[in-house]
């Protein structure tokens, strides 16, 4: 699984900006599950920053952002980030994916 987390950030509160973004990636680092992660910046639009990272299943993802630490660490950067679809199924031949239809609740 893909999570890809855009932020726009003015240019003053970017040196503050990307040393939160960084604690937000460690703290995610350190839940099960995680693979790896990326924190960049657009060299077009130097006020759009993303926090990259990938997981071994949705699942993960989401007991992650229940930790403890990830809640003191991440959460509050992540409430930042811009409000689109974030998190993404990894296309891969022959796969089955996941069809976007409506879920029971019970």
């Amino acid at each position: 699984m893909l999570v890809v987390t855009r932020f726009r950030v003015p240019a003053a509160e970017a040196p503050g900006f990307r040393l939160d973004l960084d604690r937000a990636r460690q703290a995610l680092s350190e839940r099960p599950g995680y693979l790896d992660g990326t924190v960049g910046r657009n060299v077009d639009d130097p006020d759009l920053w993303v926090l990259t990272t990938r997981w071994e299943h949705v699942g993960a993802y989401r007991r992650a952002l229940s930790s403890y630490d990830v809640k003191l660490h991440a959460v509050p950067v992540l409430g930042r980030a811009l409000d689109e679809p974030s998190a993404y199924e990894v296309v891969e031949p022959g796969t089955v994916l996941n069809e976007g239809s409506a879920r029971s609740l019970g």
